[in-house]
């Protein structure tokens, strides 16, 4: 396992150092506020909503473009995408570890000295494709911010603690029926600089791959209830609220161990359209025929 994850996070969600009193000082008044976003996402969703009641088709998979979310002009295609050389590729392709992998690197609470701070939990689920059948021997990895919000990440600085027991990455591979489990604590929310007073609702990164490193794709997992949803413009750049529900996991008392951690159920659908929404995703509705 590495000592950083400096190749997986999005730079656009983590912040620069904060001032210990930042947040008594004045606010500057050209910062959009959350209000501001909000009435941007809620025009949007009506909008979509309208156009459905007009025939028009759902829209599964995010925006490539979504104003609220305001870097991604800067994350979507703008020119014609081109083939790439697998081989150059996978020269720069990242690497959680350079061995096969351990069936105790699915557990993030024992890679360290002590017990990490937070609430233990259980993500369970499996890795399909569009027809329900099982994906088996898939490399499956995860990272994810601590109990109070944090990643182990030079650039994250915002004022909220390092847990030294808790490094919030880990890999497991599918079993025969698709299958994958990690242990893990439930992360916290976050602030980052899409607007004023703007917080990431709780969520683990996947990242899975197929038989080589460009076939990779990487989504996010969210936590049922999370009332954050409606304010987050990353969560809302799928406009669809069935396949908005798709990224949450599902409380499953099954999985729930006695005394030990709550347990959380969550597919991974590949193809297909109920497939689950990749970050990845430069396509547009051509994905779908792939």
């Amino acid at each position: 396992m590495p000592e950083d994850i400096n190749a997986e996070l999005e730079s656009e969600e983590l912040v620069p150092p904060a001032e210990p009193k930042a947040a008594h000082q004045p606010l500057d008044k050209a910062i959009e506020s959350q209000a501001d976003l909000s009435a941007e996402i809620n025009a949007m969703g009506e909008a979509y909503r309208r156009a459905l009641k007009d025939g028009a088709q759902p829209e599964t998979q995010p925006r490539l473009d979504y104003p609220p979310y305001r870097s991604s002009i800067l994350r979507h295609p703008t020119k014609s995408l081109q083939h790439a050389d697998p081989e150059t590729i996978e020269l720069f392709s990242p690497a959680f570890g350079h061995q096969d992998v351990h069936a105790l690197e699915s557990d993030l609470t024992i890679q360290h000295n002590g017990e990490p701070l937070g609430e233990r939990i259980i993500v369970s689920g499996k890795v399909l494709d569009g027809d329900g059948r099982p994906v088996a021997g898939q490399l499956v990895e995860i990272w994810q911010a601590n109990s109070s919000g944090r990643y182990i990440h030079k650039r994250d600085q915002h004022p909220a603690p390092i847990d030294p027991n808790f490094t919030g990455i880990g890999r497991c591979i599918t079993g025969p029926d698709g299958s994958y489990r990690f242990i893990t604590i439930k992360p916290g929310a976050y602030p980052w600089k899409n607007h004023l007073n703007a917080w990431r609702p709780a969520h683990i990164h996947f990242s899975l791959f197929g038989a080589e490193f460009t076939q990779r794709i990487i989504t996010q997992m969210y936590f049922p209830g999370d009332q954050l949803f409606p304010l987050d413009p990353i969560y809302q750049t799928i406009v669809d609220q069935d396949a908005r529900d798709r990224l949450v996991a599902t409380y499953d008392h099954s999985l729930t161990e006695p005394e030990w951690a709550l347990g959380y159920n969550w597919d991974i659908v590949l193809t297909g359209p109920k497939r689950t929404w990749t970050e990845n995703e430069a396509y547009g509705d051509a994905g779908d025929e792939e």
